[in-house]
């Protein structure tokens, strides 16, 4: 009678993990949906700073991608959902180049190798941040979550947060048309 109660415990906890619902389980992050969310020039706080080293060790701040909107690119070489995307991405940011600035945060990866892999496996155009304790996501609090990965932000071109998806990326054209409109200042309605 102890066999099929156990079967059924673990059958209910096998179909518990199959929900749609957003948490971070035994991933290490959090599985959004890929909602966009936008905020009018009006109701946006002040610029986001944030100073580390990207993948090679070379000092890079966020504050030097001022004039342009900058899509800020949450990813991990860990993380499924990133690897997944990561074509997308990139069409996004070739996309792109010359209207807007595209920079990454790779947050967890135990040591830059991973993280310089995932680079080269998918031609990433763009320069990272190091962060492997996660850091570089706190300068976006109430934006961002610590596990919010794979996630995307613009910041105007005052280097203020306009716009987010949180989850993977919808589309190469959400990101584009959303970073556009930042760019246009057409993210208020």
């Amino acid at each position: 009678m102890r066999h099929p109660i156990l079967l059924l415990v673990s059958c209910v906890l096998a179909l518990a993990g199959c929900t749609s619902l957003d948490s971070t389980g035994d991933k290490g992050f959090v599985t959004g949906d890929g909602q966009v969310t936008r905020l009018a020039v009006a109701d946006r706080d002040g610029p986001i700073d944030y100073e580390g080293e990207d993948l090679e060790g070379e000092a890079l701040a966020l504050g030097d991608y001022r004039g342009k909107p900058l899509v800020v690119v949450v990813w991990g070489s860990w993380c499924a959902p990133c690897r997944e995307e990561a074509p997308d991405v990139v069409a996004a940011a070739e996309e792109l180049d010359g209207e807007a600035e595209v920079v990454g945060l790779n947050i967890r990866d135990p040591s830059t190798a991973q993280a310089q892999a995932f680079v080269r496996s998918f031609d990433v155009p763009y320069r990272s941040f190091y962060s492997p304790d996660g850091k570089a996501m706190l300068p976006f609090g109430g934006v961002l979550t610590p596990n919010s990965i794979p996630s995307f932000v613009v910041l105007d071109a005052e280097g203020r947060v306009a716009a987010s998806i949180i989850g993977p990326l919808p589309s190469t054209d959400t990101l584009v048309e959303l970073t556009r409109d930042v760019a246009g200042g057409t993210t208020d309605g």
